[in-house]
């Protein structure tokens, strides 16, 4: 088996390519700099040349805030990209997993969004994102689509590192306490959908880590797992007066996975606990 991975700069990919080779899978990790996402023939010519049997698509436009004011180019790299990617699967019959997000759904309620919902996406970027997956669905019928949320990883920005460094530097912190959702470790995220691109269990799945929590939750248990002395102060988000639309709901069911025979991951909470031990932070 083959597999080209976009996004290798990524948190995900990074870990994708990481999990494949210890597999001893062939592979390919490959970033903008081997090709233009949003350049239909480059990405044809490269995708042919390398023929791989499938391709985990990785690579996204994931600023939130930007998006709202570069909305011409997230739909271009997350829905037109994304199309581009599609048409060269077919073209060398490979199957796509497309990497998806809580954000394609309104973010209303409080129940986990079943992988059936309707979406309703509330800004910029899960418009976008559900444009992909609108050319995955619509083209495709080898195809995996994974929504998942709150990411951290090696390799690259997320929540953990912010809260770390803010943690050694202040003695308090507010963040937000109405916006629920899971946290999900690039690692673990990476080995299920390295052992589910080797089957042919095609559809649509949800995929995070155990567990819900609100982000003021998340950072206290930052917080505690590392050692910080930070004092985490819960507001709303209304308080905290962020300029884009985020989910307040953003659980997701997982039991696509339990009925298609795949092994959920583990809790959010022994997910942070092996990452703090990666970064030398426990």
């Amino acid at each position: 088996m083959k597999v080209l991975v976009t996004g290798v700069a990524g948190q995900l990919g990074y870990d994708c390519v990481k999990r494949l080779t210890a597999l001893g899978i062939e592979c390919k990790g490959v970033d903008r700099d081997d090709f233009d996402l949003t350049d239909a023939q480059t990405v044809m010519a490269y995708v042919k040349d390398y023929a791989p049997d499938a391709i985990m698509h990785c690579a996204a436009y994931t600023n939130v805030d930007k998006a709202e004011t570069e909305p011409e180019i997230a739909a271009d790299v997350n829905g037109g990209g994304t199309l581009n990617m599609v048409r060269a699967a077919l073209a060398v019959d490979a199957a796509l997993m497309y990497i998806s997000t809580d954000y394609v759904f309104s973010g209303e309620g409080t129940e986990p969004f079943q992988v059936k919902d309707p979406i309703a996406p509330q800004n910029v970027y899960g418009l976008t994102k559900a444009q992909g997956e609108e050319a995955v669905r619509s083209l495709m019928q080898k195809f995996f689509i994974i929504r998942t949320a709150w990411v951290f990883g090696l390799n690259g920005r997320n929540f953990v590192k912010t809260m770390l460094r803010l943690g050694s530097e202040k003695e308090e912190l507010n963040v937000v306490n109405d916006q629920f959702g899971s946290p999900t470790y690039t690692p673990d995220l990476a080995r299920l959908m390295c052992d589910m691109i080797r089957t042919n269990h095609y559809g649509v799945y949800h995929a995070t880590n155990e567990g819900f929590c609100s982000w003021a939750d998340f950072a206290e248990e930052i917080m505690k797992q590392s050692g910080r002395k930070c004092r985490i102060h819960p507001v709303t988000t209304e308080e905290y007066n962020a300029t884009v639309k985020r989910p307040a709901n953003s659980r997701l069911s997982k039991q696509s996975l339990t009925d298609a025979g795949f092994d959920r991951l583990p809790p959010w909470q022994d997910a942070l606990a092996r990452y703090l031990v990666e970064l030398g932070e426990k």
